[in-house]
């Protein structure tokens, strides 16, 4: 048994190294991979929706930015939970309302940083859509991971 009660051997046994460790052998799963594609598959169907349902709430219905982005997030995050539980971790399933619970969180979070990051956007001057098109994508790593090692762990 090494230090940190690992049972091979890190590349350097400090809590970066362990890191360093676990990145590399999770870039060499195919399954991983594999995940990540569907995730982004699933991921750009949310992202359409994301901005069909963003730009009809700002222009149809005459909505605030922010307001308009937020619902629609919430729109998107429901297609998206939907089909990250039933096809890219369908091998991870756990209790459907703890899940739910866990993706629920990583999303209020991801929704926090997607409103931070427009609204600096749009003080920039990149306008609404624009400026929500880079936010949405801005975020998804941090949605991907928070996902993919907590609302879908095992």
């Amino acid at each position: 048994m090494t230090p940190f009660g690992y049972a091979r051997p890190v590349a350097r046994p400090t809590a970066t190294g362990i890191v360093a460790t676990r990145a590399g052998r999770a870039l060499t799963r195919t399954q991983n991979w594999l995940e990540l594609l569907k995730f982004s598959a699933v991921g750009a169907s949310g992202y359409a929706i994301n901005l069909t349902v963003y730009i009809a709430l700002l222009k149809g219905a005459g909505l605030h930015y922010l307001p308009a982005a937020a619902s629609s997030f919430v729109v998107a995050v429901t297609n998206n939970y939907f089909w990250n539980r039933h096809w890219t971790f369908r091998h991870h399933r756990g209790h459907v309302y703890y899940q739910g619970m866990r993706f629920l969180v990583v999303s209020v979070v991801a929704l926090g940083l997607n409103l931070a990051l427009l609204r600096g956007l749009i003080a920039l001057d990149a306008g609404k859509i624009v400026g929500q098109a880079i936010a949405i994508v801005l975020v998804m790593p941090f949605s991907f991971s928070a996902n993919k090692l907590w609302s879908f762990r095992t």
